[in-house]
């Protein structure tokens, strides 16, 4: 489906009925890395999975910052006519959903936060951003995504599911050059929500692949120490993409925490 938000289509996915639950992918890739938990956990509530502006099916139009990525998620609720809905980012997902509480805490039923992190780029990881976004521009999308297809999927996918592998690889080089810079663009940017973690009042549950790279357990722990009664659970042999390589045990962690909020 297709909605018009702020200058932009927006494409989305709306399967199911029952308690709102927004699903909000990594970079570069787009809704379509959500398929094993629409079809999961649509048992579970209705399940909206957008592209963000630039990626996916959604358009190519600026500007591209989190705060617009947020503003965007909160349009389409309004679209849907959805007063509240539990939030799932995953990497860049999580960057938004912090925004998404920043900005819009009414919105917000709860928070599943998966391989992300709470704190601004350090300088290194900002040089490696400005290297991917000279890569994009002069190489393309099939660049980029040499460069971060090892760092996104575990050692043990990539030795036991080449299948998964291809089809992270295949998505990533769809993405549009100009949404992959200023997705990037927008991350370099973002704000350091460290600060913010302490005010989440959200039932919250931290997910993490006990192979991640880029956003390690560590740091998931170190964000779950921070958020008040927040759970935190660790899915065994998978990497920054969690969902997408381990997706039952994702599915079952999630829709455990799903369950318990009937009691809030």
């Amino acid at each position: 489906m297709i909605t018009h938000l702020a200058g932009a289509d927006i494409a989305y996915d709306d399967v199911g009925t029952g308690i709102p639950i927004v699903l909000l992918h990594a970079f570069p890739l787009d809704r379509t890395m959500w398929a094993p938990q629409l079809g999961a956990l649509v048992a579970h509530g209705r399940c909206i999975a957008p592209d963000f502006r630039g990626l996916g099916r959604s358009s190519v139009v600026g500007p591209f910052t989190m705060d617009r990525y947020a503003d965007d998620t909160v349009g389409l609720l309004d679209e849907l006519h959805i007063d509240r809905a539990v939030i799932v980012g995953i990497s860049m997902g999580g960057y938004v959903a912090f925004n998404l509480f920043r900005r819009h805490r009414a919105r917000v039923r709860a928070l599943v936060l998966s391989d992300t992190r709470a704190s601004a780029d350090t300088p290194e990881g900002l040089d490696r951003r400005r290297l991917l976004i000279e890569t994009a521009r002069t190489k393309g999308s099939t660049a980029v995504a040499a460069l971060q297809l090892d760092g996104l999927i575990g050692k043990t996918t990539r030795k036991r599911h080449p299948d998964v592998v291809d089809s992270v690889h295949a998505t990533m080089t769809l993405a549009p050059v100009e949404g992959v810079v200023g997705a990037l663009q927008a991350m370099m940017s973002r704000p350091d929500s460290t600060p913010l973690l302490g005010s989440i009042d959200a039932p919250t549950l931290i997910v993490v692949g006990e192979e991640d790279a880029v956003t390690p357990p560590k740091e998931a722990r170190a964000m779950h120490d921070a958020i008040h009664g927040s759970r935190f659970e660790v899915i065994e042999k998978a990497g920054h993409l969690s969902s997408v390589e381990r997706p039952a045990a994702f599915n079952t962690v999630v829709s455990e925490f799903l369950g318990g909020l009937l009691y809030h």
